[in-house]
């Protein structure tokens, strides 16, 4: 069978879409495994075991390119995510099995539907995934955290990214899209605080999230431990300046599944709103995750909220504290009320 999973978003999406791979390999003897996914995030499966072949969409490209997407010997398409356009792509190409949740109007282009709502938030965003196979008549088993290869060359490149930094090495990735984000300033302090300590540090974004900073910590004010690399870094090189540190501190966000998946402890600050619950998002790897002591909301509302000052609970010094924490004793994650 020619399976394609469907999941052309974000980084964390793709990467905690991997389980579905892998359980596909372990469940179907001489399945072959596709996925299809942004051009941005593609990279990611690069020489993945469980993968065998990759294509790229873009949710605007004309329904010619979608319909093509679904073309050559696709048995089974699964979307873990249903978007409309598609889902009809498949629809007309004539994908003899589509799989998708239940409760869109779009869903009847589908022919296996899973009746589950993920907006209940009761578990992981991978095994909501991995239940997904049941459209396939399969038992999914006990999720399995997807790991992420590197070769020796990237490992090797990556680690002279650290070069003349001290140990120990974090990462400090300041950016996010979908998640509220710690202010600027007080990743700047945090930046300040840990090479005071004589710690390394590398700095990772876009060059936008650079620009940002930038405004706020002008680097040559900054201490001569630290390294700028923020927009310089494609996604697997990305990949390999984390697998070379000891922790990376960042928001809910892909690099806390990137650093999970390669093994690297994460200190990650989550926001309250509900669509951004651990229970749903965590990272499943080692380290902490904080997040403030307020009460769960729907979304955020801005500065009428009386909890608007939510993610300044998280200071400087209980940031730095969690960071020797997990740099003390690299444990499984561990949700902290702050």
């Amino acid at each position: 069978m020619n399976v394609l999973i469907v999941r052309p978003d974000g980084i964390g999406d793709v990467l905690l879409s991997l389980p579905v791979a892998t359980q596909l390999r372990r469940l179907v003897p001489g399945v072959t495994v596709g996925f299809l996914t942004s051009p941005t995030v593609a990279p990611l499966l690069d020489r993945h075991p469980d993968v065998d072949y990759v294509r790229t969409i873009r949710l605007t490209d004309p329904y010619k390119v979608l319909r093509h997407a679904f073309s050559q010997g696709v048995e089974a398409a699964i979307f873990l995510k249903p978007f409309r356009r598609l889902m009809w792509a498949a629809w007309v190409v004539g994908v003899p099995i589509r799989v998708a949740t239940r409760y869109r109007w779009y869903s009847l282009l589908a022919n296996r539907r899973i009746h589950e709502h993920r907006s209940e938030f009761s578990k992981h965003e991978s095994e909501y995934n991995v239940d997904m196979l049941k459209g396939l008549g399969l038992s999914p088993r006990a999720i399995s955290p997807p790991v992420l290869t590197l070769t020796e060359a990237e490992r090797a490149a990556g680690a002279s990214r650290w070069l003349g930094l001290p140990n120990p090495r974090v990462v400090i990735h300041p950016g996010g899209v979908s998640a509220r984000r710690w202010r600027l300033e007080h990743y700047r302090d945090l930046v300040v605080t840990l090479t005071d300590r004589g710690y390394g540090v590398v700095l990772t974004g876009s060059d936008q999230e650079q620009a940002g900073f930038a405004s706020i910590a002008p680097f040559e004010t900054l201490s001569s431990g630290i390294v700028d690399l923020m927009g310089q870094l494609s996604l697997r090189e990305l990949m390999a300046v984390i697998a070379n540190a000891d922790v990376v501190v960042c928001g809910a966000t892909g690099p806390a599944h990137l650093a999970a998946a390669l093994g690297i402890p994460t200190v990650t600050l989550f926001d309250p709103r509900r669509n951004n619950l651990p229970v749903r998002w965590k990272p499943l790897g080692l380290g902490a995750l904080l997040r403030p002591d307020v009460p769960t909301c729907g979304k955020c509302i801005g500065e009428i909220c009386p909890y608007w000052d939510c993610l300044d609970r998280f200071t400087v010094e209980k940031v730095t504290a969690a960071i020797n924490k997990v740099l003390e004793n690299p444990s499984p994650l561990t949700i902290l009320h702050i």
